[in-house]
């Protein structure tokens, strides 16, 4: 199909996980390398509230969020060196650099002074690098994570250091936020994957009974939902002789997957309650050597053959028994539903068919239900002071119900007919890019459908580093094998050759074209009504055929089909920048933000607002600006054009040859000819402009 496979990149970075691309530091890197000292001089505490006490009960905390941000960093690099500028680019992602740096230097500075004279022993730093010594420190994240502990009460502490993982940092800045949000995900799983591994270590009917229950408790403690603990608990209180306990687990297990899901416990876990009950009054009866139908339950939800396609429920939002907010809960689900319905990569089930049912009526296919659910939106409406307080969240059902995103918002009561702009557009626009992300995560899945292919090869293809890159394009090669006839994959067919045309990796260019051309043309014969088809044929209408009038045309069609489909608002602002409007341009973009203010992807979407500022001739903001996602996305090219045209037009020649220097390394063949001649700008004054503050700034002329 054209997407051609490259050498093997065998650097690090090529090689890394995608997780280690996105954010700028990787939690529990070694984990089998950590080493918790026996005497400890500071306990720091992660989960929950931040907080950190000497070993003579002092308080070393320092008081500034930024400062305490730097020590959470520090906490979770496992004690390697943290590079200053990672740390202030992190933090300070809207200011330039010198001023990010004195910014870093002050909070780094605040953390020095709130260690006092046990600064020296915990904390070392040169030019170039932080770290901190977590030989002296007890880190609760870090000891629940330690291998030595294998054997230890890690469940426990679990219990006893609750709370989610620096949860006071956030809204600090994107950048932090999106590091939050994948450290978040990636210290859960791997707390519950040690659990588990765990508690199979011990599941066999010649273990002791006692050890099983008392790992399988850990274990529900961290995850209260988890089926395979209860049962394993319930087994071995009957075991034990404690066959009204492990009937009590039941209950509690059925409780918890109640109030947290909706639902009834499977058919196997019904089928072990039912056993244990049976035989409860008979004395010296074995339980679990009597569990056929258990056994043949599970046996039979095996056979239900594999979805090739996520599936996302929205359950009715819960209110205040009063007609008039029972139905607004309702509606605001309905229209949830409705608006993630428009996004072609996931089904959709509506708040109707996942209505809470009597305990009477419920039927034996809720666990299968809820097993062919990826995640839930669920949600909650109060109302107080003239205001409906409306909590939302999404959990992730894949393994377990694990909470990935929540947020909060307020509607007035007189303010009804806004429901769509303020809440609706808002709430999907959060969700949509959080299950792309999370899906595209390494090793997500055992087995890939076409579909979990391509969302995978998008992680992968937003890095913006050649060798993570030119994977993206083999994976979506795969996915065609497996589904030639899905439109999403054509269409993200199509952007990865707009993407390799404009880096500069493809040596034919009008090749490219015409397969970009090709892919999204095919994707709108396969489904006409496919939004993101419909945008990605627009945004190669502009990019690359500077047809732009015929772009406009197709975003407006694709955003008339989904108008809460952030991308296609940040792709369609820059046809309008071409076309001489900056200030419509900017203003899409400040829509794709308000849709989507935690983009996982928001680095590539970031490095148009320096293209934009430098067509309004803004160039001082547009050189701060783009600075700032240089520093977040040093691989994307049309970054640096940006910024050292708008150095050429403010005369600051000398401060542009770095940046002549980096680009001409990412993009060797790169002149002003070149650009005139390929760069879509409809106006030749706009033209000039540019070739301009390249010409000024040292680029060769070609």
């Amino acid at each position: 199909m054209g997407l051609q496979s490259a050498r093997k990149d065998t650097s690090k970075r090529a090689l890394s996980a995608v997780h280690e691309t996105v954010v700028p530091i990787e939690l529990g890197r070694k984990p089998d390398s950590l080493r918790l000292s026996s005497r400890p001089i500071v306990r720091i505490h992660l989960l929950g509230p931040l907080r950190a006490t000497t070993y003579l009960g002092a308080d070393a905390l320092p008081r500034g969020r930024k400062a305490r941000a730097i020590l959470g960093c520090l906490c979770l690099a496992g004690g390697t060196r943290v590079a200053r500028n990672r740390l202030a680019a992190m933090l300070w992602d809207r200011v330039p650099d010198f001023q990010a740096r004195a910014s870093f230097r002050q909070a780094y500075r605040e953390l020095v002074v709130s260690f006092g004279p046990l600064a020296k022993e915990l904390l070392a730093a040169d030019r170039e690098t932080v770290s901190l010594n977590i030989n002296l420190c007890w880190i609760d994240a870090l000891a629940m994570l330690a291998a030595e502990l294998k054997s230890s009460p890690r469940g426990d502490l679990a219990a006893l250091c609750s709370g989610e993982l620096l949860e006071e940092l956030d809204g600090i800045s994107t950048s932090l936020d999106q590091w939050l949000l994948s450290e978040r995900t990636h210290f859960t799983e791997r707390v519950r994957a040690l659990l588990e591994s765990e508690l199979h270590e011990v599941h066999n009917p010649d273990s002791d009974a006692n050890q099983r229950a008392s790992i399988a408790r850990r274990l529900i403690k961290f995850d209260p939902t988890h089926e395979g603990a209860s049962r394993i608990l319930m087994r071995a209180l009957a075991d034990m002789g404690e066959r009204a306990q492990a009937l009590r687990e039941y209950a509690r297990c059925r409780d918890a997957l109640k109030l947290m899901l909706d639902v009834e416990p499977s058919p196997e876990t019904q089928a072990l309650e039912e056993a244990i009950r049976v035989f409860s009054a008979r004395e010296g009866a074995v339980a679990p050597a009597l569990l056929p139908a258990a056994r043949k339950a599970a046996k039979a939800r095996e056979l239900v053959p594999p979805r090739t396609r996520l599936r996302v429920g929205v359950l009715p939002f819960l209110a205040p028994p009063s007609p008039r907010d029972e139905s607004l809960s309702f509606s605001l689900s309905q229209e949830i539903a409705a608006a993630l319905a428009r996004f072609r990569w996931f089904d959709v089930i509506a708040p109707l068919t996942l209505m809470r049912k009597p305990a009477a009526a419920a039927s034996g296919d809720d666990m299968l239900r809820r097993n062919e659910l990826d995640y839930v939106v669920d949600g909650a409406i109060a109302v107080a002071k003239q205001k409906y307080h409306i909590n939302v969240r999404l959990l992730d059902l894949t393994r377990y119900a694990t909470p990935v995103w929540s947020d909060r918002f307020e509607l007035g009561v007189d303010e009804l007919h806004l429901v769509d702009e303020k809440l609706t557009a808002r709430i999907v626009g959060q969700i949509d890019p959080v299950i792309l992300y999370i899906e595209g995560l390494p090793r997500r899945r055992e087995h890939y459908s076409a579909n979990q292919l391509l969302l995978r090869a998008i992680q992968m293809m937003f890095t913006m580093e050649r060798g993570p890159f030119e994977e993206a394009g083999r994976q979506i090669e795969r996915a065609l094998e497996i589904d030639p006839e899905d439109a999403m994959i054509w269409a993200w067919a199509a952007f990865w050759e707009v993407i390799k045309c404009g880096q500069g990796w493809d040596r034919d260019i009008p090749a490219g074209l015409r397969r970009a051309r090709e892919y999204a043309l095919r994707a709108m014969t396969l489904d006409p009504e496919n939004a993101e088809a419909l945008g990605m044929y627009a945004h190669v209408c502009a990019f690359l055929d500077q047809d732009f009038e015929t772009a406009k045309l197709y975003f407006d069609r694709s955003l008339r089909l989904n108008p809460n489909l952030c991308y296609i608002w940040a792709l369609s602002a820059m046809t309008y920048c071409y076309l001489g409007d900056p200030d419509e341009a900017l203003a899409r973009l400040a829509r794709y933000r308000d849709l989507a203010p935690f983009d996982p992807y928001f680095r590539v979407f970031e490095t148009m607002y320096p293209i934009v500022l430098t067509f309004k001739g803004d160039y001082a903001e547009a050189v701060t600006v783009g600075q700032r996602v240089i520093r977040a996305n040093p691989n994307f090219v049309n970054s640096y054009k940006a910024v050292i045209v708008a150095l050429g037009h403010l005369e600051r020649i000398d401060e542009a040859k770095a940046y002549v220097a980096k680009l001409l390394e990412l993009e060797p063949d790169f002149t002003v000819s070149q650009f005139v001649k390929n760069y879509p700008i409809k106006k030749d004054t706009d033209r000039e402009r540019f070739a301009y503050g390249l010409r000024v700034s040292g680029v060769p002329e070609g």
